[in-house]
């Protein structure tokens, strides 16, 4: 006779939704970013050629995983399949990860909460960190993205401010 009660949480439908969606989105983003931005293309340049990496919440919440293969970055879904995962980042719960993807809590400040783990190679995960960063930037607002990322950037003309998110939404819309 066990003293001690297993209690279930709630589900949370919506937030879960709403988790599923903002990285199910975002994962196309990345792979459109891939083809639109230099900086990402480097980043992307400088990791193994079978690389891949995921983003999702445990215990069993929504997950993105992006890959590349023969130099091109493509969005493998919420399912890494049999492939080998080089950087998991694992948000500990959908409340969480809700807060981070709200913009309600920053990337840095989650972390310093221990929200966030990483199981990979550091330098694998910093590159990662670094484009998702740039990804925020071209889809949020300046107002928010500032909240999202550590570090707005400075140095940014205008032309690729614009040019790039329109590259990158037109991109992600589309699949391409």
């Amino acid at each position: 006779m066990s003293i001690v009660k297993d209690i279930q949480s709630g589900r949370k439908p919506l937030k879960r939704a709403y988790v599923g969606i903002f990285l199910w989105f975002t994962g196309r983003a990345i792979q459109a970013t891939a083809r639109v931005d230099q900086e990402v293309k480097k980043e992307f340049d400088n990791l193994p050629d079978d690389f891949t990496f995921s983003l999702g919440c445990l215990p069993d919440g929504p997950c993105m995983v992006i890959g590349k293969e023969k130099g091109k970055v493509k969005y493998l879904g919420s399912n890494p399949g049999k492939r080998h995962v080089h950087v998991r980042l694992a948000i500990k719960s959908v409340d969480a990860a809700f807060l981070i993807l709200s913009f309600q809590e920053g990337t840095a400040v989650a972390t310093t909460r221990n929200r966030l783990i990483t199981d990979g190679e550091v330098p694998y995960a910093l590159a990662v960190i670094r484009i998702l960063d740039i990804v925020e930037v071209y889809l949020l607002p300046k107002i928010i993205a500032s909240l999202a990322v550590k570090r707005y950037p400075k140095g940014w003309s205008i032309g690729r401010k614009l040019g790039g998110r329109i590259g990158v939404y037109t991109r992600t819309l589309l699949g391409i």
